[in-house]
C-alpha cells in the first residue's frame, strides 16, 4: 500500500515559480499548491514505503535551489 504525505516547503526569494514547476514534474507528485502563510509551496507526496518518502524528500526536493526548509506530514487514515 502506498504512503501519502504532504511536504510543506519554504523557498528563498523568488525562486518560488520555479520550485513550483520542478516539483510539479516529479513522480510521484499527486498534487502541488503555491500557498499562503509561514510556507511557500504544498505537495501531496505518494511514495511506496517510508524509503521512498525520504528519498524524494532528501534527494529531489530538499536539494533543489531555493528550497530552504521542509516539514512532511504523512497521511494516517482515522
Amino acid at each position: 500500500m502506498a504512503l501519502n504525505a504532504y511536504v510543506l516547503i519554504r523557498v528563498v526569494g523568488d525562486r518560488t515559480e520555479s520550485a513550483f514547476k520542478f516539483i510539479s514534474a516529479l513522480k510521484g507528485i499527486k498534487t502541488v499548491h503555491t500557498v499562503t502563510g509561514p510556507y511557500d509551496i504544498i505537495a501531496l507526496v505518494e511514495a511506496p514505503d517510508l524509503k521512498g518518502l525520504g528519498e524524494m524528500i532528501l534527494s529531489k526536493i530538499r536539494t533543489l535551489d531555493g528550497v530552504r526548509e521542509t516539514t512532511t506530514c504523512i497521511v494516517v487514515e482515522v
